[in-house]
């Protein structure tokens, strides 16, 4: 018709078109992650920290029975056992300026004080993961308390105790799938610990600094040793 004019509404509403379909796009994928649930989202991660904390820090070594104190023992035939500190204690504390052992023939008891550690200036008694009497010392050990650190499960051995009552005392104790699960569990714990009260001590990757302890005041250091050491 003449002097009529044909007008495209698509072409001249296009933009304007694509711009509400994109924002209504953005809308729902917004919608949905803000409703989706917290576990979803954020409890992988949190495993996945636990699990590198516990694999690739704190090592249990296969065959031995822990106590919750964090020594260990280990038997070693003719009602004798070998005993000492587990990998987490002594990364707790870092390097250990001394040790101090009963003497040979004394009795010792489990769940009860079987020695004393020294760090800087501070004492720390652990406690025995069996009952029974002091066969041997490990000379070496008192006179390079390092060793501790460096082989915790080896070379760094407290004790060799006879034990009359073998059988009943490591049936107190946790081994195997039990001790992997008590770790996991002292892994959180100390987790939190060192999130919150303890302040920020960990390395990148949430790996904590070895010798936490030192790093403490006087005050959180006997409350980190109650908790976890049981002393």
């Amino acid at each position: 018709m003449e002097g009529s004019t044909y007008v495209d509404l698509f072409a001249t509403k296009g933009i304007e078109y694509l711009l509400v379909i994109g924002f209504l796009a953005i809308f729902v994928l917004f919608w949905r992650y803000i409703n989706t649930p917290i576990q979803a989202w954020v409890v992988p991660e949190t495993a996945k920290r636990t699990i590198a904390l516990t694999e690739g820090w704190f090592h249990l070594a296969d065959g031995y029975f822990y106590h919750q104190g964090h020594s260990w023992a280990v038997p070693e035939g003719n009602d004798v056992v070998k005993v000492g500190i587990d990998d987490f204690a002594q990364k707790l504390l870092g390097r250990l300026n001394s040790i101090t052992l009963p003497q040979i023939g004394e009795q010792v008891q489990q769940g009860e004080k079987g020695w004393e550690l020294r760090i800087d200036s501070k004492s720390l008694p652990m406690l025995s993961p069996i009952d029974g009497e002091v066969l041997s010392i490990n000379e070496e050990v008192l006179r390079s308390p390092e060793l501790i650190n460096l082989d915790p499960y080896g070379k760094g051995w407290l004790m060799k105790i006879k034990v009359p009552q073998m059988k009943a005392d490591l049936k107190n104790l946790l081994s195997g799938r039990v001790a992997k699960a008590w770790i996991g569990e002292t892994v959180n714990a100390l987790r939190q610990r060192v999130d919150g009260s303890l302040g920020i001590l960990l390395q990148d990757g949430g790996v904590p600094v070895p010798g936490i302890a030192r790093n403490i005041s006087e005050e959180n250091w006997y409350q980190l040793a109650r908790e976890f050491l049981m002393s």
